[in-house]
């Protein structure tokens, strides 16, 4: 990626000549794009090496994060200065103002630098096009592509250019390889619908705990006995002959699979023709975002903030959720973070978000499981089960200290010998 963008900013092309205009625009958008791929290298690896031109690739060292961080505000910050806000429909997938800003938005939240975020994210709501859409499950189908919702998404074309995510994620019974099975950790956040956790709620019944949730369970996760798909329920009952049966992979699949994403339409997309795009930032996060950087900024929080940020996401038609009123920081920040587990589940934030807050390891360190499997559990024998009934599944072993970063790639070192590699690798 970066080798292509320093290709453009050298006009290896011949653009500047050509097309004088286009050249300084998809320069702004190369730019962007850039610091997207620095920032996110630098989170996952801390110090990386900052490649600007080919002939050092194979001997720079690495350089620290802060400098590659402060590289990515300046270039997003440039390309937020000179991008429009949004674009036409037909332009659906341009770097815009917008993106850049929600980017940026992300980058200062990394760096707590939080006044700085929520004027990022706030310059974004005052532009008065993005919305919050009054649909969910729609927003990650062909259905969902135009909303003024979405800000940033990875452009795909059936046919053309198209991706595989449907095959890894539909589940046998429709002919995909249910790759990816969503621990019940996910499922226990979701709150019942008088907004209460499932721990204080007077609507939840563990003999029943699946119903009088927050309706973006039911969009988000694949339930057995309870999810319908093309015309079929999802089961993964055990013991039986059926394609997704808990017990076909053991240690596999947690008997859940996940929902979104899954195109109700064959028409629209197949597990191998899948044409759909992939949201990378919406607006939700954007309100989200900002409401965070209030609150850890320590600038207050009162009833207003909460009507235009947390409980307009809350709000939509599709969820219908009661609004959020507590402002007392330390509630309230239980309370969001929850919500933005559960908001952008599976939309690649969640690992984002638990390295700021810096709760990864407790998250990870823990036993996990997966669907319930019995009402009577002290009786319970065909399987491993907790104390509620649920499916005693896995458990990670993230080491505290080594595991925040990955490795360096072993390959990348031997095309560079003065990378260093991380600790504990």
């Amino acid at each position: 990626m970066a080798e292509r963008v320093n290709g453009i900013l050298k006009d290896e092309f011949g653009l500047s000549d050509a097309l004088p205009g286009f050249a300084q625009a998809i320069a702004l958008v190369g730019r962007a794009v850039r610091a997207y791929n620095y920032f996110n290298l630098a989170l996952y690896f801390d110090d990386v090496q900052h490649v600007l031109t080919v002939d050092e690739a194979n001997s720079i060292t690495r350089a620290p994060k802060a400098d590659v961080w402060g590289f990515c505000e300046t270039e997003l910050k440039a390309a937020a200065g000179a991008l429009p806000p949004s674009v036409a429909d037909a332009q659906q997938g341009h770097m815009t103002a917008a993106s850049a800003l929600a980017i940026l938005g992300r980058l200062q939240l990394a760096e707590k630098k939080w006044t700085d975020a929520a004027t990022s994210y706030k310059t974004i709501m005052d532009f008065g096009y993005y919305t919050i859409d009054p649909r969910y499950r729609e927003l990650f189908l062909s259905a969902g592509e135009l909303s003024h919702e979405v800000i940033m998404s990875q452009q795909y074309i059936p046919n053309t250019y198209n991706q595989a995510l449907l095959q890894y994620l539909t589940p046998e019974t429709w002919g995909g390889w249910h790759q990816y099975s969503p621990f019940n950790e996910l499922v226990k956040a979701y709150e019942c619908t008088d907004g209460l956790p499932i721990t204080q709620s007077p609507l939840y019944s563990e003999s029943n705990p699946y119903a009088n949730r927050d309706p973006r369970l039911d969009f988000t996760v694949m339930i057995s006995g309870r999810t319908t798909f093309r015309g079929k329920t999802y089961s993964a009952t055990p013991g039986t002959t059926l394609p997704d049966r808990l017990n076909q992979y053991p240690g596999v699949w947690s008997g859940y699979a996940i929902y979104k994403f899954l195109e109700d339409d064959p028409a629209v997309a197949t597990t191998s023709n899948d044409g759909n795009n992939f949201p990378l930032i919406r607006y939700a996060e954007v309100l989200l975002g900002y409401l965070e950087a209030r609150l850890e900024s320590g600038a207050g929080v009162d009833q207003a903030l909460l009507d235009a940020t947390i409980n307009k996401v809350r709000g939509r038609a599709a969820v219908h959720m009661p609004a959020v009123t507590a402002t007392d920081p330390t509630a309230l920040r239980t309370i969001l973070r929850r919500e933005r587990r559960v908001e952008f589940a599976f939309e690649g934030i969640r690992y984002f978000d638990c390295l700021r807050w810096g709760i990864i390891g407790a998250e990870n360190n823990q036993q996990f499981t997966g669907m319930k499997l019995t009402n009577t559990p002290s009786t319970y024998t065909a399987y491993p089960v907790d104390a509620n009934g649920y499916y005693i599944f896995k458990k990670r072993n993230f080491i505290v200290g080594k595991n925040e970063l990955w490795p360096i790639p072993q390959s990348e070192r031997d095309l560079n010998k003065n990378l260093t590699q991380n600790p504990g690798y």
